[in-house]
This record gives structure tokens, C-alpha cells and sequence, in this order.
């Protein structure tokens, strides 16, 4: 493989990216039930807001968001954000949050996310764009048995 490229695009996930998407989850996510093709096309076909990263024609990173309940008071939740460990360090994955975060602020919602506790690469990531630590899952990750932080950002004005 070739190194990246400097023009990663954000975009639409589509259900025909179900299989990529599964490839890296199990490249990123082996040791806590990886999702599988099918869980990525339910989320798409469930009307969840998914985006995908790619250099090219290539995936290179995926982030998904659900509405979990509508006005007066919305909410969201990230389900995931995936990035190649090749297009690391490279703003892939702030992107990806920043586009999720973008949709959830014109709907006026609160945002809620669960962060293994030994990421910190991560959890800096989500401290920077306004998520505070609510407290920890006890074993929340399996089959691994890892700690998740759950996190919520204040609703934004559109």
C-alpha cells in the first residue's frame, strides 16, 4: 500500500462500504466483538447518521451517530468512529467527530458516548470538543472486560 494521501474526504457511508467497514473493525476492535457487515447495514437501514473517511476510492475510516430521543429535549449518542491505523495522527478521526457533531448541533442535541478508559488518544479527542466524563462502565467492552468512560457533550445551537 501506498502512504496517504492529503485529501481524505468525509462523506455518506453506503450500505455497499458495509464490508470494508467490517474489515476494519476487526483490524481496530478484535478483542471487544468486532460489528459485523450486518450490524453496519441495520445501522444504515435504521436511519442513523453514519459517515465515511477515504482516500480515494479507498475507506479509511467510518463514525456513526443515533438519535436516541427526539424534542424538547434531543439526544444522540456516537455509536462508533473506526480509523485505519495507517491515517492516524492525520485528523481523520477529529473530522469524522466534527461531522457527527455538526448534524447532532442542528438538531439542538445533547450527545452521549461510551470511551475505553486506557484510550486516551481518544478521550483527549472528546475532552477538546466539549464532552465531560459522567462516569465509568464497570467491564462495558467484551469479551475483553475493558472500562468505558460515558461521556455527554452539552446541546450546541445550531
Amino acid at each position: 500500500m501506498n502512504g496517504p494521501s492529503r485529501t481524505i474526504t468525509v462523506g455518506p457511508l453506503y450500505l455497499a462500504d458495509a464490508e470494508d467497514c467490517a474489515r476494519l473493525e476487526r483490524l481496530l476492535f478484535a478483542e471487544d466483538d468486532p460489528w459485523s457487515a450486518r450490524a453496519f447495514r441495520d445501522a444504515l437501514c435504521s436511519g442513523h447518521h453514519y459517515l465515511a473517511a477515504r482516500d480515494g476510492a479507498r475507506l479509511v475510516g467510518y463514525g456513526g451517530l443515533a438519535v436516541v430521543a427526539g424534542p424538547p429535549d434531543p439526544e444522540a449518542e456516537i455509536h462508533t468512529i473506526g480509523v485505519h491505523p495507517d491515517y492516524r495522527r492525520l485528523g481523520v478521526g477529529r473530522r469524522l467527530l466534527a461531522a457527527l457533531l455538526d448534524h447532532a448541533d442542528a438538531l439542538r442535541a445533547t450527545v452521549f458516548l461510551e470511551v475505553r478508559t486506557d484510550n486516551e488518544a481518544a478521550f483527549g479527542l472528546y475532552r477538546s470538543t466539549g464532552f465531560e466524563p459522567l462516569g465509568v462502565r464497570r467491564n462495558y467492552y467484551q469479551p475483553s472486560g475493558a472500562d468505558a468512560f460515558t461521556m455527554r457533550r452539552p446541546a450546541r445551537p445550531a
